[in-house]
């Protein structure tokens, strides 16, 4: 949407910067697979049989159903990450330029993944104690890293101990708690009908209590521990009265907390009830685009509808995702590393934040789950790395362009490129985004669309700046002429007037 009113953009621009949920780097770490623990020897006992702990160097892969568990092998395959090895990479993160550590679920749970909690207010003892995560809150503020907690509230694992009891006995405290009868197949109902992970009966209030109302709930308890927000697993089942519940009390505990739902639509309309949502539909539009199923006109239009439609404030504090542990790798799903650089570039220069899963930066493989959690390759982590090196600057360059995290956006007419512009309230901090995926060069006359950028004024490639060779775009009259080699992208900013010399912009912010 292109700003009709330049004067109140510094207002906008500044609310957006005293928030850092709005274009925030995040990075997710699957606490298992992260990291090798330093302690490995002391807690070879919470491996026990039927589960298995696998050695680093391993990849995960689809096992067999275990009767006895009542899960499958590789939800109880363990590599032996923990809370401990996650602080001692934090400057990973800051390599990466991250700006919040996002942590998939470490409460208390028998599988690996511990989307089953046996107890939310307990952290499983193979990754530490809530000690050891304060501890690890501690390292990350200092460093000027969020922290984020995945929120598991439309049901737990079997063995949770509320449903134990429930299960034992009709008169149970807990029997409300759950959806137990004989209409369901397994004698309750669960999450997808799994049998492991029963629903939690939401609308009964001594529940919210638990989960998020009380003084002494999961999502409040956490908050004074010191986190920063909460990512919800399958929010939508929890429905938009009680996600905005949830949100609310989550902000009385902790003010300017941030509640990000995963939501599998399309993001518009759920601002009403959670700051973000985890936007697949950013994800689909970008891989149609870098797979070669939709053109650059038909991939702007869905990016204008979809900011349009929700909105850019609601946008800019959406994680934009293009893998994560319920998916596949982009690796896996855009094998051509031209395009899959297209891929990370657009993912880090929309409106949004760029939601990073670890070994991502590292062009890390795999197929659906279990093949997408496999254990950090830290032998990748290295300058001669190309991918790993061309993140690093694309983070990098991204931090110093404020225009990319707190900015507007306005996508550009085109008939075979991508490109939109990234404006703030400074006419200079513009940044010009251009892709091409088709398999030729692409030269092509777009119009600026941003009457504060003048006549003569010479864009540069952000991430080549001080080379000689780095490609540049001149504009005339509102107009560019852009040239893009095939299956490749750019990142542009204005190149500042030369101190002393007459400038256009002289009575320009």
């Amino acid at each position: 949407m292109l700003h009709s009113n330049i004067l109140d953009l510094p207002e906008r621009i500044a609310a957006r910067e005293a928030d850092w949920r709005a274009g925030a780097v995040v990075y997710q770490v699957f606490v298992d697979r992260f990291a090798p623990s330093d302690d490995l020897a002391s807690k070879r006992h919470r491996y026990e049989a039927p589960k298995t702990l696998r050695e680093w160097h391993e990849k995960p892969s689809k096992g067999h159903f275990v009767p006895d568990a009542g899960v499958w092998s590789h939800e109880i395959d363990f590599w032996g990450g923990d809370l401990a090895s996650v602080r001692a990479r934090l400057g990973h993160l800051e390599a990466i330029s991250a700006d919040v550590l996002y942590l998939n679920p470490i409460h208390l749970a028998y599988t690996n993944h511990k989307y089953d909690a046996a107890d939310y207010l307990e952290i499983s003892p193979e990754y530490g104690t809530r000690s050891d995560l304060r501890m690890l809150i501690g390292d990350a503020h200092a460093r000027g890293i969020k922290i984020m907690l995945d929120g598991v509230f439309n049901h737990v694992g079997r063995r949770h101990r509320f449903f134990e009891d429930a299960m034992r006995s009709e008169s149970s405290d807990y029997r409300s708690w759950f959806f137990i009868g004989s209409q369901y197949p397994n004698g309750y109902r669960g999450w997808a009908d799994v049998a492991n992970l029963p629903d939690l009966h939401v609308e009964r209030d001594e529940v919210r209590e638990h989960l998020w109302l009380g003084e002494a709930s999961a999502v409040r308890s956490y908050l004074r521990d010191g986190i920063d927000g909460w990512r919800l697993d399958v929010a939508s089942d929890l429905g938009p009265h009680f996600l905005r519940e949830l949100t609310q009390a989550a902000h009385r505990e902790k003010p300017g907390s941030a509640v990000v739902g995963e939501i599998w639509n399309a993001p518009a309309g759920w601002d009403r009830a959670l700051d973000g949502i985890l936007n697949m539909n950013a994800r689909m539009i970008l891989l149609d685009y870098c797979c070669g199923r939709s053109d650059g006109a038909t991939t702007a239009d869905r990016l204008r509808d979809m900011v349009e439609d929700a909105g850019i404030e609601f946008v800019l504090r959406c994680w934009t995702t293009l893998e994560n542990h319920d998916t596949e790798r982009l690796a896996h799903a855009v094998a051509d590393e031209g395009a899959r650089r297209v891929a990370h570039t657009l993912q880090a220069t929309l409106p949004g934040c760029p939601n990073l899963y670890y070994g991502q930066e590292l062009g890390t493989n795999g197929g659906a789950d279990p093949e997408n959690r496999a254990p950090m390759q830290w032998d990748l982590v290295r300058d001669n790395h190309p991918e790993w090196r061309f993140m690093r600057e694309l983070y990098t360059a991204r931090r110093s362009l404020r225009a990319l995290a707190k900015g507007d956006v306005v996508f550009l007419r085109t008939k075979k490129l991508l490109a939109f512009m990234r404006t703030t309230d400074r006419a200079l901090e513009s940044c010009l985004v251009v892709a091409n995926m088709t398999d030729s060069e692409v030269e092509e006359t777009v119009g600026v669309r941003d009457g504060r950028i003048m006549a003569g004024t010479t864009f540069k490639d952000a991430l080549a700046f001080d080379r000689n060779e780095a490609m540049q775009v001149h504009v005339h009259m509102g107009f560019a002429t852009i040239t893009l080699p095939a299956k490749s992208v750019r990142v542009l900013r204005v190149v500042p007037p030369v101190p002393g010399q007459h400038s256009p912009y002289k009575r320009m912010r």
